[in-house]
């Protein structure tokens, strides 16, 4: 049975596996080629790890930046997404990117981990007393739509912004 986890040197393997798919296919998400060199994290994965964890109450934050958390989808030692819990909102979250991100790898899409994924992280989110979630996604992401609004996410509207190149949508989920 899939179960929502922190990062742990147990799924190093599916994980690399994971993000190596995802770039293969040239998605951007979370696990963007931009920013992740599979080699480095598999030099040293408690390092990158740890690196996951850096935001995480009570750590001293960075100007700008919010608690966040670090969250693992797996099912025994296989990796199957990921989620990133942002504790509170800045005004630019607000505009664009919200309380969670989440990705699937590939290989596991279309198969309910996308919905499950979230749920088990808005479950968090009301542990941490958060109300009321914002999830934003590219429009034309019907899959990504299709989670949120699975979960219980209420359009707020349609948006564009100079910084991200493509329409996209923010939802409200009430918790």
């Amino acid at each position: 049975m899939p179960e929502l986890v922190t990062p742990s040197a147990q799924y190093r393997k599916s994980f690399l596996e994971a993000v190596r798919e995802m770039q293969a296919e040239g998605g951007g998400g979370l696990a963007s080629s931009r920013t992740w060199d599979t080699d480095e994290i598999a030099a040293d994965f408690d390092a990158f790890l740890q690196h996951l964890r850096r935001l995480e109450p009570p750590a001293g934050l960075p100007e700008g930046w919010v608690h966040s958390s670090e969250f693992w989808l797996v099912d025994g030692d296989t990796y199957l997404g990921r989620a990133d819990l942002r504790h509170s909102l800045t005004p630019g979250m607000r505009e664009f990117g919200g309380h969670i991100g989440y990705e699937v790898w590939p290989s596991a899409r279309r198969q309910g981990y996308g919905k499950m994924l979230l749920r088990l992280t808005l479950e968090r989110a009301q542990e941490l007393g958060i109300e009321r979630v914002l999830i934003t996604c590219d429009a034309e992401n019907l899959g990504s739509r299709g989670v949120i609004e699975g979960n219980g996410g209420v359009l707020e509207g349609e948006f564009r912004l100079d910084l991200h190149p493509r329409p996209f949508r923010r939802y409200w989920i009430t918790l």
